[in-house]
């Protein structure tokens, strides 16, 4: 739970979660940086944080659902509303993934104008599939050795990083103690 301190505003919270700088001396538009910009290798990261993102701004039904082609003829207030904030969310998050691009990816992906058919490309060609880093996990687990002479609390600190990540991919291993 993210509590606001009462010096701060909601707008400046945001900013702090989302990792954007705002200078409002040069630029009315938020820096996202390098740091979590999608470089062609961290695609599987750069999602989970892209959806983190999204999430908090209640926008992330976009990344998945296809956006809606046409308003049928004779639609209700509520429904046109719907379609309105669908269109204006789907222009958003595209402007925020463009945006956490190099721009090298960007120029690929620029003339897409829907997210789903974004995501999907990105999927297709820079996903991990999970059962690639589960076996990494799990060679990197079962790789660890004591070497002989070396203290059991050396041996323990490379080979519990990768139980941690074991645990947190759900491989199913249990620990016991002998």
């Amino acid at each position: 739970m993210i509590r606001l301190e009462s010096s701060g505003s909601c707008e400046e919270a945001r900013q702090n979660i989302l990792g954007i700088s705002w200078n409002e001396n040069e630029s009315p538009y938020p820096d996202y940086g390098n740091k979590n910009k999608f470089n062609g290798t961290n695609y599987n990261d750069w999602l989970r944080n892209l959806r983190i993102v999204l999430n908090f701004e209640n926008q992330g039904y976009v990344l998945d659902k296809p956006l809606p082609a046409i308003l049928p003829e004779g639609s209700s207030l509520e429904e046109r509303l719907t379609f309105e904030k669908w269109h204006e969310d789907n222009r958003k998050v595209r402007s925020i993934i463009l945006a956490s691009m190099t721009n090298e990816i960007q120029k690929q992906y620029d003339r897409l104008e829907d997210v789903p058919s974004i995501m999907l490309r990105m999927k297709d060609v820079y996903a991990v599939p999970e059962r690639h880093i589960r076996y990494a996990a799990t060679k990197a687990l079962f790789g660890t050795k004591m070497t002989e002479g070396s203290f059991v609390h050396s041996h323990g600190s490379r080979y519990f990083p990768s139980w941690k990540s074991s645990r947190t991919l759900k491989l199913g291993l249990i620990m016991t103690r002998t």
